[in-house]
């Protein structure tokens, strides 16, 4: 395949999780990277700023969670209009598990890695947060559904990357929510 070909970035994207599947993280370089997708080193810093960022580039979780969020009457509670930001989301990982399973291995083997994910999940709580207070949520109200948001995601994508389970991810979402709100209202959850 030519570098003239669509999809640059996802190739790159496949590429690099294959080798740091095959290899680790720290023992793949970018050139390497670039090669196995039929590209070159100028073409992949085009794409990503660095080898971590192509596990974490683009910003289309934080789009569409952000987007379904202010699309929702303003009369929504915070926790139902974060209901559907992440049923939304769900949506976006319908045909990815086994990608999102890979991804996590690397993510979990390594620290610098891991950080990068707390930083994102960070940025994005901050996104989500402020898109509450734009639609009129007091803070601590908007900041604590962000938080509690961001945790019902972090967990439910786990669960949902399990080998054992087998649902789609929005009922996982959907079921953490019940027990968040249970766990809210005093009681243990299931």
């Amino acid at each position: 395949m030519g570098r003239w070909e669509p999809n640059a970035r996802g190739r790159l994207a496949e590429a690099a999780l294959e080798l740091y599947s095959e290899r680790g993280f720290e023992q793949t370089t970018v050139a390497e990277i670039a090669k196995r997708a039929g590209l070159t080193e100028r073409t992949y810093f085009r794409h990503y700023a660095d080898k971590r960022e192509v596990l974490f580039g683009g910003s289309d979780l934080q789009d569409l969670l952000v987007g379904a969020v202010a699309g929702v009457p303003e009369s929504t509670a915070p926790i139902d209009a974060l209901a559907v930001g992440l049923d939304v989301v769900s949506e976006m990982f319908d045909d990815r598990r086994e990608y999102a399973r890979k991804r996590q291995a690397v993510i979990t083997a390594n620290a610098e890695l891991q950080e990068r994910e707390l930083i994102k999940l960070a940025s994005l709580s901050a996104a989500l947060a402020g898109t509450l207070r734009r639609r009129g949520v007091p803070e601590p109200a908007a900041s604590l559904t962000a938080e509690a948001g961001m945790a019902v995601f972090k967990v439910g994508f786990e669960r949902w990357i399990a080998a054992s389970e087998e649902r789609a991810m929005a009922p996982v979402m959907r079921e953490l929510l019940v027990e968040l709100r249970a766990v809210a209202a005093g009681g243990h959850g299931s």
